[in-house]
């Protein structure tokens, strides 16, 4: 065989294998940042528009709040924070406005406790889904409606859904407090479990209607609310 020929065939073979190796590891990284980000590798996908922009973005992400040192609540900040927070709630029934704005300074204050920079909502949202996509996506939503708000268009049934998705953030953020999870004082509890693994269930009504309106759950006993559902009735 022609020794041109067997070059182009070597050379051919091994763009192949350089193509191969390129598309695993891009493969590798994709699975990586959907696996990391959840609905939020999504979200940003149609915000950039084009899948390289919107991993290298997530990517920034990464290495941005891998170089912060976020902590957990001391039992003291714990309990200060669960004791305005019990205050919040007790506003909403008579003022659901004035507990939905003081909630979301109550957030942003114990976000900047615990390490997180203390930028403006859209950067703290952003560090937030690095670690926690599925309640970065509650902070967002409560945010939103204040938004509503401030543009005069978020209705009192919107006020509630925002105490809603702030409360998900809330139990986050005290359930990984040192020395104990959220203050049994906010919640009603059931702890169900065997062979020394705990399954705990939280709920909450927030406007005291009596109906049951955020229910958190560890499934795994580690402290931290796994699971959240919130009623929209």
């Amino acid at each position: 065989m022609n020794e041109n020929i067997l070059l182009v065939i070597f050379a051919v073979i091994v763009l192949l294998i350089a193509v191969g190796i390129w598309m695993t590891i891009r493969k590798r990284r994709t699975d990586h940042l959907r696996d990391r980000f959840g609905d939020e590798y999504d979200r940003t996908l149609d915000n950039a528009g084009d899948r390289t922009k919107a991993e290298r973005d997530l990517e920034r992400r990464e290495e941005r709040v891998d170089a912060l040192e976020i902590r957990r609540l001391t039992a003291d900040e714990h309990t200060r924070f669960a004791t305005e927070w019990r205050d919040v709630k007790s506003v909403f029934v008579d003022s659901p406005v004035e507990a939905v704005l003081h909630a979301d300074r109550m957030l942003a204050n114990m976000m900047k406790t615990v390490g997180y920079p203390m930028a403006d909502f859209d950067r703290r949202y952003e560090d937030l889904t690095v670690n926690h996509g599925d309640v970065a996506r509650h902070y967002r939503e409560g945010h939103a409606i204040v938004d509503r708000h401030n543009d005069g268009s978020a209705s009192t049934e919107d006020m509630r859904q925002g105490m809603k998705h702030y409360e998900a953030l809330f139990d986050h953020l005290v359930a990984d407090a040192e020395g104990g999870g959220l203050d049994a004082a906010t919640t009603g509890t059931t702890t169900t479990g065997a062979t020394g693994t705990a399954s705990t269930t939280r709920a909450t009504d927030l406007d005291g209607d009596g109906d049951v309106d955020v229910v958190r759950q560890d499934r795994d006993g580690d402290g931290r609310a796994d699971r959240v559902a919130i009623r929209n009735d």
